[in-house]
């Protein structure tokens, strides 16, 4: 579960203000804004990459508004991805798990199960630079799922692929999401791209989240 507060959040003379809304346990959220509305601002703030002025943010019960990135338990996948460039897939793949301790054969059957899951096999070995952008998602999704994480962050996922990688990674977040049961965060501009995989809609406007019409949407908590 994600709750968010009455959170303030300041990015240069752009603000976001009082913003709270719930979203349900394994449910896939998506939120939705034009251009400069606050979306990565938003999801940054929930990650602990973004300082808040104000409010609270809990995930699965837990307070976690003083607490660092990594402290979240938070899966993120960024806009552009940010794979290890020096790394092949497998090492990607690993790499958070390297940085938790897990023991070598943990390691080994996480990433094996990640692969067959996101369809790696026949990648591992591969860097990304000679990865296709649907390839190179599948990779930075893999690399965010890959110590299970309660939650888990999308910004702007599918904005650089055509129609038909984009028909195909529906499918594989549909998937990931019957398989993992993670709660999920996704930002968007894509009208479509909300409509096809989420449970509930938020649209963030002004700074302010706004419920959106419709047998998708939700509405923020009311006030107590």
């Amino acid at each position: 579960m994600i709750q968010v507060e009455n959170l303030s959040v300041r990015a240069g003379a752009f603000a976001l203000s009082g913003v709270r809304f719930e979203i349900p346990n394994g449910h896939y959220a998506v939120l939705m804004g034009k251009t400069g509305s606050g979306k990565t601002t938003l999801l940054e703030a929930i990650c602990g990459l973004k300082p808040i002025m104000a409010g609270a943010i809990a995930l699965a019960g837990r307070d976690v508004t003083r607490l660092t990135p990594g402290e979240r338990g938070i899966g993120y996948v960024p806009q552009d991805r940010a794979l290890f460039q020096t790394m092949t897939v497998r090492e990607n793949l690993a790499f958070a798990l390297h940085i938790r301790r897990w023991p070598r054969a943990d390691i080994d059957r996480r990433v094996a199960e990640l692969a067959k899951l996101l369809g790696l096999d026949g990648l591992l070995d591969r860097k990304p630079n000679g990865l296709s952008g649907g390839e190179a998602q599948r990779v930075a999704l893999g690399r965010a799922l890959a110590s299970r994480p309660g939650i888990l962050c999308l910004d702007e996922p599918l904005s650089a692929l055509d129609d038909d990688t984009r028909e195909e990674m529906y499918a594989l977040l549909d998937s990931v999401r019957r398989y993992t049961g993670v709660t999920t965060l996704h930002v968007t501009h894509h009208l479509g791209e909300a409509e096809r995989l989420a449970d509930v809609i938020f649209v963030l406007k002004d700074g302010r989240i706004e419920p959106r019409p419709g047998r998708k949407a939700i509405s923020p908590q009311a006030s107590p």
